[in-house]
């Protein structure tokens, strides 16, 4: 028979939650034995499966006065003074950080502006064990050894399901939910906090890393602003398109780009100026002339003097010297040049 002198465990892992100790068949307990719980760490007694002393971090001593449960669910009248056998479970009540929650399928909300919208939502928290005695008994049990593993699961979808009712009961519209990610992160810890304290757990920490909408509207919402942000700067874009057009025509000297480069290069030049209240813009455009008129040599009759013929007696207006071939105004009577007789 060997008596245990020192029990420790020094944990050299990151994800270790409970770890028994191991007793060889040969080692007992006995009054005297020393025990070790380091900072961050609980030490619990069992005696056959049931939960029995919890020891927090200190150097002890084991005696009857400080292992009373132990000694009353053995019925030692004497405490220590025999060996006894126990199954010693060290738990690791740090922080477990770093632990990943995000929701599989998308959370439908209810939105003022765009109706049902799909969402999704991903993020971090830690956790800790704040009482080993009710950990034990709920959760772990007495197995060998219990890591994060093995509550992740059953961690993140309580995490989700609160979270995801939060969010639906929030009425916080979907464009404003990026504001309000710490508010939200704070009541799913509290509501959470509430569900995990019969089960010795306690969530530390809780965050929102990522809001994410369905496609299709992200897609809406792009547009949108772009054409915010278009009708407020109309003219700046207009005069961009006339410069890129002049240059792509200038780049092709044919007829069609020359005549659309000088167009758009007029249009551009008259917005210009109209941008800086320069001359083109300021000037009026002269009215046309008046056409000038003319006597019909046949009948006197007022007509334009670009008439071939009389609109009243349908006479020839003729424009041009029939013996020198010479142009006359209309209504000549004489060639300026041969003296011919129109």
């Amino acid at each position: 028979m060997g008596m245990l002198k020192l029990i420790e465990w020094k944990d050299n892992s990151t994800n270790t939650i409970v770890y028994r100790y191991d007793l060889n068949n040969r080692d007992y307990i006995t009054r005297g034995s020393k025990l070790t719980v380091r900072e961050s760490q609980a030490c619990v007694f069992c005696d056959k499966g049931r939960m029995a002393d919890v020891f927090l971090p200190g150097y002890y001593t084991l005696e009857t006065d400080n292992v009373p449960i132990l000694t009353k669910l053995m019925s030692w009248k004497y405490g220590f003074e025999s060996p006894f056998k126990s199954d010693v479970f060290f738990v690791n009540t740090k922080q477990f950080t770093n632990q990943k929650w995000g929701t599989k399928n998308p959370i439908i909300i209810r939105d003022a502006d765009y109706g049902a919208v799909r969402v999704r939502a991903f993020g971090s928290y830690s956790f800790r064990v704040s009482d080993p005695y009710y950990f034990m008994k709920e959760i772990s049990g007495t197995v060998r050894s219990y890591r994060t593993e093995d509550i992740s699961e059953w961690l993140r979808s309580s995490i989700v399901t609160r979270a995801t009712d939060i969010m639906g009961e929030s009425k916080i519209p979907v464009l404003d939910m990026a504001g309000n990610l710490v508010e939200l992160g704070s009541l799913v810890a509290r509501e959470l906090n509430e569900e995990f304290r019969q089960s010795g757990i306690e969530i530390v920490t809780f965050n929102f890393e990522n809001f994410s909408m369905p496609e299709a509207l992200e897609k809406a919402l792009d547009e949108s602003t772009s054409l915010h942000i278009l009708g407020k700067n109309m003219d700046i874009y207009e005069r961009k398109a006339q410069a890129d057009a002049l240059k792509e025509a200038a780049r092709n000297p044919g007829t069609a780009g020359g005549m659309m480069g000088a167009g758009l290069g007029m249009g551009m030049g008259m917005r210009m100026a109209q941008a800086f209240g320069g001359p083109a813009f300021n000037q009026t455009t002269p009215a046309a002339a008046a056409p000038t008129t003319i006597k019909c040599p046949s009948c006197s009759a007022q007509i334009a003097s670009t008439s071939k013929f009389c609109p009243e007696c349908g006479a020839q207006i003729k424009t041009f010297c029939s013996a020198c071939g010479t142009k006359v105004a209309p209504g000549t009577r004489f060639c300026p040049e041969c003296g011919g007789k129109i």
